[in-house]
C-alpha cells in the first residue's frame, strides 16, 4: 500500500485520523446486530444492503484512516468512487430519517414535518416548507425521491390552510434542489472523470447559495400568492 500523501490544509486532520473510521464501525456494528437479532440469519446476510455496508466498513476498518480507504476505493475504481463511498452513506441517513420508528412508532421525518408545518400559517407556509425542504435535502439529496414519505404532511398542511395546491409542490421541488449547491450529489459522476474532489468546486457554488436561497424562497413565497385555493377533486 503506498504511503499517504502528507496534509496540505488543516481542514484535513479528520481524514488522516481514525476517529471518524471509529465512530462509523460502532455505528455498523450496532446496525448489524439489530438486523441479525430481528431477523433470521438467511435473510438478514442475504439482503443487498447488509452485504454493501458490511465489506464498506471492513474494508474501512482495515484501512484504518478515511485518506487511505478513499486513496484505495480511487485507485480501483477512478470513475465511480465518489458514487461508491457517499450513496450507500445517504441511504443510510435516509433510512434512519424515514423507517427507523420511536416509541410512538413514528420517524424522526415525521416529527421534522410536524414541527415545521404545526408552527406555518398561510402566509409563512412557503418560507417555512422550502426551509424544510433545503434542510432535508441536504442529509438527503434524492432529486425528490422522498416526496413520497413527505407528500402527506406537506399536503395536508397546504389543505388545512387552504394554500394553493401546485405551488405547494413547486415550493418544495425548488427548495429541494437549493442544497445541490454544496452537496456533491449530483457532482460526483462528473468529478470522477475530470479528476476532481467536490472542495475544488464548493467554494464557487457556496456562494452562489448564499445567494439563491434567499431570492428564491422570497420568489416563492410571492408567486405562491398569484393562485386561489382549489379544493382536491376526488374521483
Amino acid at each position: 500500500m503506498p504511503p499517504l500523501a502528507p496534509r496540505t490544509r488543516p481542514g484535513e486532520w479528520l481524514e488522516y485520523s481514525p476517529l471518524l473510521i471509529i465512530l462509523m464501525v460502532l455505528l455498523g456494528v450496532g446496525w448489524l446486530f439489530s438486523e441479525f437479532s430481528s431477523k433470521p440469519a438467511i435473510t438478514a446476510i442475504s439482503g443487498l444492503n447488509t452485504y454493501n455496508f458490511l465489506f464498506i466498513m471492513l474494508g474501512a476498518l482495515l484501512h484504518w484512516r478515511p485518506r487511505s480507504f478513499l486513496d484505495a476505493v480511487a485507485r480501483a475504481v477512478p470513475t465511480t468512487t465518489g458514487v461508491l463511498i457517499q450513496f450507500p452513506l445517504y441511504g443510510s441517513i435516509a433510512a434512519l430519517l424515514t423507517t427507523v420508528k420511536g416509541a410512538d412508532a413514528q420517524t424522526l421525518a415525521h416529527y421534522i414535518s410536524t414541527f415545521f408545518t404545526s408552527i406555518a400559517s398561510h402566509d409563512t407556509y412557503a418560507i417555512l416548507m422550502g426551509v424544510y425542504s433545503a434542510i432535508l435535502g441536504f442529509f438527503i439529496p434524492s432529486g425528490g425521491g422522498k416526496w413520497i414519505i413527505e407528500a402527506p404532511y406537506v399536503m395536508q398542511v397546504a389543505n388545512d390552510l387552504q394554500y394553493h395546491l401546485g405551488w405547494a409542490v413547486q415550493i418544495y421541488n425548488a427548495a429541494e434542489a437549493l442544497p445541490n449547491l454544496i452537496n456533491p450529489f449530483y457532482m460526483l459522476p462528473l468529478l470522477g472523470v475530470l479528476g476532481l474532489k467536490a472542495r475544488d468546486l464548493i467554494g464557487f457554488s457556496f456562494v452562489q447559495l448564499l445567494v439563491h436561497t434567499p431570492l428564491v424562497l422570497f420568489l416563492l413565497w410571492a408567486l405562491g400568492t398569484t393562485l386561489v385555493y382549489t379544493p382536491p377533486v376526488m374521483p
